[in-house]
């Protein structure tokens, strides 16, 4: 009987700016019981490190590194340990990753992709991005950061909810939604977010989340031509031609990858009865079908694109060049 393979090891990144909360809510992970045990990997911008010694004492390991950032000197060191920790994989169930509130979450989530070795052995499950409801905005205004860390969000802990007003809480969520129109939002107060809504989500496989929320795509937002990182959607119910969009697309993510944060969309191709699932990271590109289109069901393309001041105008021209009928086309940007 052949050796069945072993399933890849989910990592969850926990990111979020200076002081949102990383560290209350992975030492709630650690102290909690959930009966599953975690690797953990802490990252700090300095050469001196303070955030191990703030984390409790639990029989989970913990690996440190300094003297850089996460995302860019020591994504070496974060390959290293990685390979390391899947030689003895038995003595954990998945591995978290906490980053510097400095971090551009971009270059760890294509650490998942760009090695095969560790793109075999584990998956990237979501990135996690805490923010502070009460600085937010100020923090939003001045430091790109943080705006990067919401565009790559795939679970948005809002945290410390209890120093702002409902009305304020409310500005918050729709500036969170300006930038990032597709990841879910949780409130929460010391980051008491049940644990089973952050951890094991599936919420970086697109496939896996439209099947759970088959309207993930569809949210509606605006798009603000002042802000560092933006979004924007496009719709359109026309069939796309495969021959015309997968060049097109790669085209545009070797051209704009550099500030394309983001790209995800479901595309019904002319002659497919399957809907294709794509998904970009800056500038790693990866797409399949994913499941037929049901009885009923309307043949809709959607692409939400976020990034640093994306031409809108010339990525809507392209994609509608790639409908089937032109001519007959109504793009719906929102």
């Amino acid at each position: 009987m052949p050796l069945k393979a072993p399933q890849q090891m989910p990592v969850t990144v926990l990111t979020g700016y200076l002081g949102a909360g990383k560290t209350t809510l992975l030492n709630r992970i650690l102290t909690e019981q959930h009966r599953k045990r975690y690797a953990v990997i802490v990252n700090e911008f300095g050469e001196v490190g303070i955030d191990n010694y703030l984390i409790v004492d639990t029989d989970e390991e913990i690996f440190e590194m300094n003297n850089g950032c996460i995302c860019c000197t020591v994504r070496g060191d974060l390959i290293r340990i990685i390979e390391s920790l899947m030689r003895r994989r038995d003595s954990f169930d998945a591995i978290l990753i906490e980053t510097t509130g400095l971090a551009d979450p971009a270059p760890v989530a294509q650490t998942f992709f760009v090695d095969d070795d560790v793109r075999q052995k584990t998956k990237l499950d979501a990135i996690v991005t805490v923010v502070d409801a009460k600085h937010l905005l100020g923090e939003l205004y001045h430091a790109h950061e943080a705006q990067e860390q919401l565009a790559f969000a795939d679970i948005v802990i809002l945290n410390k909810t209890d120093l702002v007003t409902p009305t304020e809480l409310n500005a918050v969520e729709a500036r969170i939604r300006r930038i990032n129109p597709t990841a879910a939002i949780k409130y929460s107060t010391r980051c008491n977010v049940p644990l089973d809504e952050v951890l094991d989500r599936g919420a970086f496989d697109l496939n896996r989340v439209l099947e759970v929320e088959p309207d993930f795509l569809d949210a509606e937002h605006e798009h603000e031509h002042d802000d560092h990182v933006t979004s924007f959607s496009l719709v359109t119910e026309a069939l796309i031609d495969p021959g015309k969009f997968l060049p097109w697309i790669q085209m545009i993510t070797q051209k704009f990858g550099t500030d394309m944060l983001r790209m995800k969309g479901i595309l019904a191709f002319k002659g497919d009865d399957d809907r294709f699932v794509v998904q970009a990271v800056h500038m790693l590109l990866e797409g399949d079908h994913q499941r037929p289109w049901k009885a009923g069901e309307k043949r809709v393309s959607r692409l939400v694109f976020i990034g640093r001041n994306l031409p809108k105008g010339v990525i809507e021209d392209g994609f509608l060049k790639c409908c089937v009928d032109v001519a007959s086309v109504e793009a719906l940007s929102a």
